[in-house]
Parts: C-alpha cells; sequence; structure tokens
C-alpha cells in the first residue's frame, strides 16, 4: 500500500556500512576486498546493500544460495562477481547456465554435474579444518578439478574470532594449494579472518558480519560502527499498580506504581525473549529498561522517568551487536538475520 508505514522499522545508516567496507578493506592490504550478501544482506535488504557497495567500489559478492542470486541478476553488469556459496544441485542447472553468478562447487557431484552441462567459469571450496563445505584439503585435488575454469579457490576459517590454533592450521593448509591448483584468485579470510593480519588475506576477503555493525575480534571494536538501529512504536502507555504483574508467566512484579509504555516489537520480529528483563530502549540520550518477558508481538518498556512518551512515539532499541549479544545470549549473527520482514527498512 502506497504511503502505509509499518509500526516498526530498521534505521539503517549508509555512512557507517561504507565506512565499515572501506576499513575492512584498507585492513586487507592489496587484496579485493568483497562483501557477503547472503541472508539478504543479514537483515538489511540484500539489493540495497549491493548497491551502495558497489558506488564504493566494491565488486565482490557472496549469496548462499540460487533464489539469493536470482534477486540480484539486474546488478550484475560488467565486472560485477557474484558467487553463490552452496554450488549447484541438479535443480539448479537452469538457471546457473544462464545466470552471471558463478557456484563455488563444493563437491565431487558438483563438479562432475557442472562437466557435464558444459562447465564455465566457476569457484570451487577447499575444506581445511570445519567440515561444513568443501573437498577435503588432503585428497589430490588435482585430478578432480582438471577441465575447470577456476576463478577463485575458497577455504573458511572456522574460528578467527577465538585465540586458536585451528586458523593458523588452516591458513598452512590453504596456502600450499596455490602452487596445487590453479586458480585466478585465492580465499581464505571472513570478517574475523581480516583483523587475524594481512597473510589470512590472499587475493580476496570475504568479509560479513563487520560489514553490518558486528565486532568479529577485539582489533575491529575501534574501527567498525553501528549500522542497524531497530525502531519501534508506542502502542499503549499504561499505569500499573504496586504489586500487579506485567505480561506473560508474571515474571516482573511491580514493586511501586509506575507507567510502562507497550512496543510493537517481540520475538516474532526477531526482537527474543533473551531480552526479557534485561534488554533496554532508548531516545533522547536516556535509557529505558525492557520490563518482563518479551512476547511474540509486543515488549513492555519502564517509562516512570519519562513523562513525555505517549503513544506514537518512536523508541530505539539498544541494538550495538556486541553488547547486545552479551545481554541476550544470543550471537551477533543471530541479532542481525533474524530481524523479521515486519519492519520498514529505512536507510539514512
Amino acid at each position: 500500500m502506497t504511503g502505509f508505514i509499518a509500526p516498526l522499522r530498521l534505521r539503517l545508516d549508509e555512512q557507517a556500512l561504507l565506512s565499515n567496507w572501506r576499513w575492512l578493506k584498507q585492513q586487507s592490504g592489496d587484496a579485493a576486498c568483497g562483501a557477503a550478501i547472503k541472508a539478504d544482506g543479514y537483515g538489511l535488504g540484500a539489493a540495497e546493500v549491493m548497491r551502495r557497495l558497489l558506488k564504493a567500489g566494491c565488486r565482490d559478492f557472496f549469496v548462499s544460495n540460487w533464489a539469493e542470486a536470482r534477486a540480484l541478476e539486474s546488478q550484475l553488469g560488467e565486472g560485477i562477481s557474484l558467487s553463490v556459496l552452496h554450488g549447484v544441485r541438479d535443480e539448479d542447472m537452469a538457471l546457473s547456465k544462464t545466470s552471471r553468478a558463478r557456484p563455488v562447487l563444493c563437491t565431487a557431484e558438483q563438479i562432475a554435474r557442472w562437466k557435464a552441462a558444459g562447465g564455465g567459469v566457476c569457484d570451487v571450496m577447499v575444506d581445511t579444518g570445519m567440515n561444513r563445505l568443501g573437498l577435503d584439503w588432503r585428497d589430490d585435488l588435482v585430478p578432480q578439478l582438471d577441465g575447470l575454469a577456476i576463478a577463485t579457490l575458497l577455504s573458511h576459517l572456522a574460528s578467527a574470532d577465538e585465540d586458536v590454533e585451528l586458523s593458523r592450521t588452516q591458513l598452512e593448509r590453504f596456502a600450499p594449494l596455490r602452487e596445487k591448483v590453479k586458480a585466478d584468485r585465492y580465499s581464505l579470510a571472513n570478517s574475523a579472518g581480516i583483523c587475524l593480519g594481512r597473510e589470512f588475506s590472499f587475493d580476496l576477503t570475504r568479509p560479513g558480519l563487520a560489514l553490518y555493525g558486528g565486532i568479529p575480534r577485539g582489533e575491529a571494536r575501534q574501527n567498525i560502527a553501528q549500522t542497524v538501529f531497530p525502531e519501534a512504536q508506542i502502542l499503549q502507555r499504561r499505569r500499573v499498580r504496586a504489586g500487579d504483574s506485567i505480561g506473560y508467566n508474571a515474571t516482573h512484579v511491580a514493586a511501586s506504581d509506575m507507567e510502562i509504555a507497550v512496543l510493537n516489537i517481540g520475538y516474532a520480529d526477531g526482537y527474543l525473549r533473551g531480552f526479557s528483563g534485561c534488554g533496554s530502549v532508548s531516545i533522547a540520550g536516556r535509557s529505558l529498561p525492557v520490563i518482563g518477558r518479551v512476547s511474540m508481538d509486543l515488549t513492555a518498556v519502564d517509562v516512570t522517568a519519562a513523562a513525555d512518551l505517549a503513544e506514537g512515539d518512536w523508541l530505539t532499541l539498544d541494538y550495538a551487536l556486541e553488547e547486545a549479544s552479551a545481554i541476550s545470549g544470543l550471537s551477533q549473527y543471530e541479532l542481525l538475520t533474524g530481524l523479521g520482514s515486519r519492519f520498514d527498512r529505512v536507510w539514512h
């Protein structure tokens, strides 16, 4: 409906997104810096994220599957690369052969399928220790990959957000593949991997979380800006008397008379029950606590100290990803990708 305004919105900061990408590009050294825009751009909207990063100079993008790739086809101009990380199924072949996106082949079956269909430029994933997708690094890869035109040979770091030996081990397993497997480029580092140092960058880095305001490691903390600001409208302001309870299962009982605002947001929108009794919202520099249990569509906030707030006013949820993750027990990835379709997404 033209002109319709939803009762909750995501305020998205374009300058923060671009600043984050530029910092990640700088940290990548001489390597190209791409962008993971899977899961609908980590919840921000893949097409709008891609359009903005293209203007900033990003030329390499990554999605999970061909449905995501198809939605971005119109933006794939000359020199723009879009890789489909889950490879190519039988069901994907017709689309993959006409698309300007290319598959990241992950299994021997996918390689055979791609060759049988006539091949063409592709990417290849090698597993170096995550045991998720990819060919085993210990296998003799040369015969398997014979006849393929490989644009990028990739692997993925399992624990780069932690100080563990596995990242170094994966680096040592991946680096020799440059001499064994012919490809135009080699790529290992995600957001956290970029923070580990330029030896992890190879020819192309693939940041995701940090683009959108996530803090993958301490090295990024002073350089990555919050990008996503959920905002919700007050549906009702009401007085709660001392001794009355608030919300499902009466998890909060008012110790004295108080005022609450009921917001049009809940776990169906991705504001999950982990914020019950410990989340907060802000307005004009004031922080107001979430009271009681977050429900499917509604959340209560203590506004006793904010007499000026009324039905129809907007409040900003405190959603800096590192802090919100610590409070809620949810990962920064869950906080982003769980944000639902009922938000208006408004870029500033």
